[in-house]
């Protein structure tokens, strides 16, 4: 391509963008104008994400970031985290954290260059339950495709159509989808196209396809990206995580959750836990892997007790009922406290997921060794609290027996955090 240093007057610049569609630099395909200070806010609609794929680029070339450069960041302001910053002419693309992203795009006194094009549209959500995708038919239209004629893989399944949308929703181990697995990761896969034909058997109109993506890590929830850069063959592909829940339950035959609040128990009493998996996919199972005790709910190290590791019991009170056959996975543990500690103890809890026909998987391997343990796949986590449980008629002692909790979290797609209080 080549730079010019020609005067180019100035266009529009910058603005508020909502849901799909694209944006430019001012003057694109002609050349931007020198001095050029454009901020573009991209919203996505309640509960979705923002994805931004940038087809042509063009800047200012030699001279790095101080001159011609794009700012992307993750959030409505400035302020925000700063994810990409673009001073050359490579093609990338970003995704939200929340429904916001916010496009700068800057231009010095000397050279100027075509400048860029980009397009946007909202991420769908997809957990371990559901795939959801949602296509606005303001760009199908831009496009020239019917709303009516789009079908995935299975042609059964059919999408809701709204004034302004097509929304496909449904279960994750159906409508055609294909699944496969890795070492860390369950990958499901489909495809939405649309048959757009007026003569019969035949069409002159490209073909839509978009290839639908949903990776999953073994321990986590779900997160989608639309990827859309050739509207004849596109990808939608998403990261994510799987979806569990943790609950105390009354007793071994683990039929009654407990409901109340706080739930008071007797100290080296037993307590129940069973840690759920929501999927609809009844391939799966999940792997009860290491559960470690602190008193601090930031620090595992300084002073962890654990009641399993890496499959291996390590506290004699522990006991699993059901791990790494089933898409639950079921323990009990007895109530204990930390000595000269603060009020809370926690106990953090980290769940695979597997294939249940793979006899070689993780899930089926059992206790191994931490050396053996470090061969394999690494995983995310994230935290949720529920509890607390109190200990019935404990008081402080003089030797500083203070207040304990339990914690049980899975890092499945949350820390789930199961706590009792001494009372």
């Amino acid at each position: 391509f080549t730079l010019t240093s020609l005067p180019s007057p100035a266009g529009p610049c910058g603005g508020s963008l909502f849901g799909s569609g694209t944006f430019s630099s001012p003057n694109h395909p002609n050349h931007y104008h020198n001095n050029a200070y454009c901020t573009w806010t991209i919203r996505a609609a309640y509960n979705q994400r923002v994805f931004l794929a940038f087809t042509y680029m063009e800047l200012e070339y030699g001279c790095g970031c101080a001159c011609d450069y794009i700012n992307v960041y993750d959030g409505s302001a400035y302020s925000s985290n700063l994810v990409g910053k673009i001073c050359n002419n490579t093609l990338t693309s970003f995704y939200s954290t929340s429904t916001y992203m916010t496009v700068v795009f800057r231009s010095d006194s000397s050279v100027i260059a075509r400048g860029f094009k980009a397009e946007f549209m909202s991420q769908v959500s997809c957990t371990s339950d559901t795939m959801n995708i949602v296509i606005e038919r303001s760009y199908l239209n831009s496009l020239g495709y019917s709303s009516h004629d789009l079908y995935l893989n299975d042609e059964q399944c059919r999408p809701q159509i709204t004034s302004y949308q097509v929304i496909f929703s449904f279960p994750i181990g159906s409508c055609g989808n294909v699944r496969q697995i890795s070492s860390d990761r369950v990958v499901y896969t489909n495809g939405l196209r649309s048959s757009n034909s007026s003569s019969g058997e035949i069409t002159r109109h490209a073909v839509l396809k978009l290839n639908v993506t949903c990776i999953m890590d073994q321990d986590s929830l779900s997160e989608n990206v639309f990827v859309i850069q050739n509207p004849g063959n596109s990808s939608i592909i998403g990261t994510g995580k799987f979806n569990t829940t943790m609950t105390f339950y009354t007793s071994s035959n683990f039929y009654y959750p407990v409901t109340e609040f706080p739930y008071e128990v007797e100290l080296n009493e037993y307590i129940y836990v069973k840690v759920d998996l929501k999927s609809s996919d009844n391939s799966l199972v999940i792997f009860l892997d290491t559960c470690v005790a602190s008193p601090s709910p930031h620090d595992f190290q300084t002073r962890a007790y654990y009641l399993v590791r890496n499959g291996c019991t390590a506290d004699s009170t522990y006991y699993a009922y059901t791990s790494g056959t089933q898409k639950y996975a079921r323990f009990r543990v007895k109530t204990f406290q930390f000595l000269r500690a603060s009020e809370s103890v926690y106990l953090q809890c980290k769940v695979l997921v597997c294939q249940a026909s793979d006899y070689n998987s993780r899930c089926r391997r059992g206790c191994i060794t931490r050396r053996a343990r470090d061969l394999g796949s690494r995983h995310d986590s994230q935290t949720l609290v529920l509890g607390p449980i109190k200990l019935k008629g404990f008081r402080t002692r003089p030797d500083n027996l203070l207040h304990s909790s339990f914690l049980f979290s899975s890092i499945i797609n949350h820390n789930h955090t199961l706590s009792f209080i001494l009372d």
